[in-house]
């Protein structure tokens, strides 16, 4: 990441040094995930798509800790290696919009707020800006050199306190985070002037 762009990481110290933590990152661009991995204080863990897993990707991805992921089910192996992450202290990493898109965090899934609050992990929102540049005539990759801030924000929790794991507790924890995560990357953005 740092040979072929110019990534510029703010707030790294916000992100905890040990324990259980869930990465939620706004993703409008393929770039989005191994530059997080490229440049974070710690190993993360996605959840990636099964589709990305073929040919010479599919040891690599396995070979640096990333999850298989089936999208269009529940897939509870997947579901069970994310929790397994997180039950010996490492980072998952989650884009919660599900796929690519804007990147504003208009749209979450309530994949992150089950993961929060089934393991009791802090949220840490991270922004990624400047991956994503309309007009380009080769839209696949940021221009080489380009700089690319990655923001990290303050964790939080998303759960109210109660313990609660039912579908009015995951959904009030899925508009938290979403407030949460839409600030930072406002801030993110104030920030960086991006």
């Amino acid at each position: 990441m740092h040979g072929m762009w110019r990534p510029r990481v703010l707030g790294a110290w916000r992100f905890p040094s040990r324990g259980a933590v869930i990465l939620a990152g706004n993703h409008s661009h393929n770039i989005d995930g191994p530059m997080l991995i490229g440049t974070s204080p710690r190993p993360i863990h996605f959840l990636v798509k099964k589709q990305a897993f073929v040919g010479p990707l599919d040891p690599f991805l396995r070979s640096i800790g990333q999850i298989e992921i089936d999208r269009e089910s529940a897939d509870r192996t997947a579901i069970g290696a994310a929790l397994g992450v997180l039950e010996r202290g490492g980072v998952l990493g989650i884009f919660p919009e599900g796929t690519r898109g804007a990147g504003d965090f208009a749209e979450l899934r309530g994949g992150l707020a089950y993961f929060a609050l089934r393991s009791g992990a802090p949220v840490l929102p991270v922004a990624v800006l400047g991956s994503a540049r309309p007009g380009r005539v080769v839209r696949d990759l940021p221009p080489l050199r380009a700089r690319i801030d990655v923001v990290f924000g303050e964790p939080f929790d998303a759960g109210d306190g109660s313990g609660r794991r039912t579908r009015s507790a995951l959904d009030a924890a899925t508009l938290r985070i979403q407030e949460r995560l839409t600030a930072h990357l406002a801030e993110a953005r104030r920030t960086t002037g991006r």
